[in-house]
């Protein structure tokens, strides 16, 4: 019973003396973090705090929530230029550097999402430099951005659009409202009715009027004629001069019949007829690629001038405008 009790109270003592170890040299261990932290210079110290914080903005940026600054018009309504946006770069695999490798995700993008990628259109000037941009412009939550034209305008390194072509999918566009023929059907159908059926309640702005397109056309072909070397008529004059007056106006139309016009005239020259059947044809996306369009049509640089884009270079989703809050209930909230 003896021998029990002196066990006892060895490892009581044991225990005791353990603690009292522990607690002491805690104690030791947080004096001299004091001590360390009084002699540290103030500078300093408002360094380290300020490198830790950008390294987990910089994280967040990099692998989770990019900050994103609406630089043109080409979504309105949907986005208005200078929202500021976040865009999940998780879901379609994040770059383990700005603007080299990037990891592949199951998710891929769907119809309708709104993405963001790299301007195809886009003169890098290097890599040194795209890296400090990005890094830069993610350090201060899209308030700076070093990459700028001549003019000082932010260069549009990156574009938000909506992808609205998948692989398979062949587009029209008939007086600049977008028809398709989607992968494995024949019937074609305007992209407006599609979206109505499937209660997509994104606006597609449209700028120009449907009364100016017999001048848009006309216009065309009194280019071609003067391209030709022929006297455009009254009516052909008139067309012009409307045509410039207008403040937006379809390209891709007037384009369309200039190239008739020519084809006509030169129905061998190669250089007229394979533009025109492609316009007249569609745009086709061959798979693992997006046609990317703006929601603003009519002032929109988008897939219908570089083409589609591959799904590997699209960076991220839009998720939600932060910025601006005011006036209420500002425009704050989820991307449709």
């Amino acid at each position: 019973m003896a021998d029990k009790k002196l066990r006892q109270q060895v490892f009581f003592d044991s225990v005791q003396s353990f603690t009292e170890a522990y607690l002491s040299r805690r104690r030791r261990i947080q004096r001299i973090k004091r001590e360390k932290q009084q002699k540290k210079n103030p500078i300093i110290d408002w360094i380290e705090a300020f490198v830790w914080a950008a390294c987990v903005v910089l994280l967040i940026n990099q692998y989770l929530f990019q900050a994103y600054q609406i630089p043109s018009g080409s979504m309105v309504d949907t986005l208005l230029i200078g929202d500021r946006i976040f865009v999940n770069k998780l879901i379609y695999g994040p770059e383990l550097l700005p603007g080299l490798l990037k990891l592949d995700s199951p998710i891929k993008p769907k119809r309708n999402d709104i993405i963001i990628f790299e301007n195809p259109s886009y003169n890098s000037r290097g890599t040194a430099f795209d890296v400090a941009q990005r890094i830069i412009y993610m350090l201060t939550i899209s308030l700076v951005d070093i990459d700028r034209d001549q003019a000082g305008n932010p260069k549009a390194h990156f574009l938000i659009k909506r992808a609205v072509g998948m692989g398979g999918d062949c587009f029209y566009s008939r007086r600049g409202e977008m028809f398709v023929r989607f992968n494995g059907e024949d019937r074609v159908v305007s992209e407006r009715d599609y979206n109505e059926q499937r209660g997509w309640k994104h606006n597609i702005t449209r700028l120009v009027d449907e009364d100016s397109y017999p001048a848009i056309e006309l216009a065309g072909v009194a280019a071609a004629w003067i391209d030709l070397q022929l006297t455009p008529t009254l009516e052909m004059f008139d067309a012009i001069r409307v045509y410039n007056e207008l403040r937006y106006n379809d390209l891709n139309t007037f384009n369309t019949y200039w190239l008739e016009t020519n084809c006509a005239a030169f129905p061998h020259e190669d250089r007229y007829s394979e533009q025109l059947a492609r316009r007249v044809q569609g745009w086709y996306i061959p798979a693992n690629y997006i046609l990317p369009l703006g929601d603003n049509r009519d002032n929109s640089h988008d897939g219908r001038y570089f083409g589609p884009v591959r799904i590997s270079k699209i960076l991220g989703k839009g998720a939600f405008i932060y910025w601006p809050l005011w006036p209420p209930p500002g425009r704050a909230g989820f991307l449709k």
